[in-house]
């Protein structure tokens, strides 16, 4: 059975961590922060930033 991506999958906070070896979300929440966020279901996270490298292409012009 096929694994649907989550939404974490394109968000600019999702990245891979080499020494943990896996996709890890580097987002830096304090504890009351981390909290709220474990909560949600990451389909409604409301941290979610879509990670677009065109937007950083621009930028470099």
């Amino acid at each position: 059975m096929a694994e649907s991506a989550s939404r974490c999958d394109f968000c600019a906070y999702y990245d891979y961590d080499e020494e943990a070896e896996q996709y890890v979300c580097e987002i830096d929440l304090d504890e009351d922060e981390m909290l709220n966020f474990l909560s949600f279901n990451t389909q409604s996270c409301p941290y979610f930033n879509p990670y677009d490298e065109y937007k950083i292409v621009e930028k470099q012009n």
